[in-house]
């Protein structure tokens, strides 16, 4: 089905109707045992913490939609970047992009450094940076692009040449912000797109998960290995509702980027807003690059005020603006990255700007969105 187009093969990509019953949606297979015909004959299932029907059906939509040979599914976002990370070695070194999100720099700094893993956190925008930070012991790159939160768009085929170039280096892209609608990471000459499947890809704040998307077979083995012996899988409703989101994955960012334009412009010309951070506003940095290399802009808006305080009051007074962690979903919402997803960068290379809150633009009317803010911002 590699011939169809995006939408087509978001609902339809390992979801046969099931062969028994003929149900046009994957069952959920609530079960965590299987019963074998003889020892080790079975019909490819023997335990779901291995495998499952549901997680299966997932793991080929997602590589479908992202052009990869293989996909995997995890028990969060966090989960799957974790199980990436396993495949480092004491004393092996990771280049980090400088605005990761918190829970990543998290993991490095206060698990992984414990146990010889290095790293350093470069403004990936900045291509000599990269050459500079790389060195003999680095053998993984990780990137984000856009950025969580500053929403700076990383030239993936120039890093990915550059850590290609410079050693058995792999190349990961956290893909949640651009989706594999608006961006294709492994066609752009990176080894592994991972997701938060929790955010735009589930889309309705109901589920937490996530994903790694790879062509490299010896890689993917590893990695297959490792999501059965570490064990962080998610559950069949879990996969289920993520399947679901996939389905709609492509209208509703269409709806997200739409009404994240008409926000940034709107927070654009705003007297008290001293910045946006928004790829589809001409005047970002990465504009002409996001043009390139996405479909479209994406549905994540950040915006700076004078002061941390002004800043934690507008985020208080907004109303259809949920004041919440996460993105990604139906609803809009508003969150200060500085006190709360990114609280564990605070004092690091990473940390950011406590005068920033972060928008995740959800699908409701733009006209009442931008009313909201204006009455936020009053």
């Amino acid at each position: 089905m590699s011939d169809h187009s995006f939408e087509t093969r978001a609902i339809h990509v390992g979801q046969e109707p099931d062969p028994t019953t003929g149900a046009a949606v994957v069952p959920i297979y609530q079960t965590s045992t299987y019963v074998q015909d003889e020892v080790t004959v079975h019909k490819g299932y023997e335990y779901s913490r291995t495998d499952n029907p549901t997680r299966t059906a997932l793991q080929e939509v997602l590589a479908s939609l992202e052009g990869a040979a293989h996909g995997l599914a995890f028990a969060s976002g966090m989960a799957a970047t974790s199980t990436m990370f396993s495949l480092l070695k004491p004393g092996e070194h990771v280049v980090l992009a400088d605005d990761v999100y918190g829970g990543t720099y998290r993991l490095l700094a206060k698990v992984l450094s414990e146990w010889g893993v290095a790293f350093d956190a470069v403004d990936l925008t900045d291509l000599d940076a990269v050459r500079k930070a790389i060195r003999d012991e680095t053998r993984m790159l990780w990137a984000e692009t856009p950025t969580n939160p500053l929403l700076k768009v990383v030239d993936i085929e120039a890093v990915s040449a550059i850590a290609h170039e410079a050693g058995p280096i792999r190349v990961v892209v956290d893909n949640t912000f651009a989706t594999p609608y608006l961006q294709n990471p492994i066609a752009l000459g990176a080894d592994v797109s991972m997701h938060s499947t929790t955010k735009y890809i589930g889309g309705h704040s109901d589920v937490v998960g996530g994903a790694l998307c790879l062509d490299d077979e010896e890689t993917y083995d590893r990695l297959k290995y490792l999501q059965n012996a570490a064990g962080a899988v998610p559950g069949p409703m879990d996969c289920y509702l993520t399947i679901r989101g996939l389905k709609t994955l492509a209208v509703r960012m269409e709806a997200h980027c739409r009404n994240a334009m008409k926000v940034a412009e709107f927070l654009f010309g705003h007297p008290r807003v001293t910045k946006v951070h928004y790829p589809g506003l001409s005047d970002h940095p990465g504009h002409e690059l996001a043009k390139r290399q996405m479909r479209d802009f994406g549905g994540m808006v950040s915006f700076e005020l004078a002061s941390e305080a002004e800043a934690l009051d507008v985020a208080r007074r907004t109303e259809l603006f949920f004041l919440g962690e996460s993105l990604g979903g139906v609803e809009s919402l508003i969150e200060h990255p500085g006190r709360m997803t990114h609280a564990s960068v605070a004092g690091s290379p990473c940390e950011v700007p406590d005068t920033l809150l972060r928008l995740s633009v959800g699908i409701e009317h733009p006209d009442d969105l931008i009313a909201d803010l204006e009455h936020a911002l009053a």
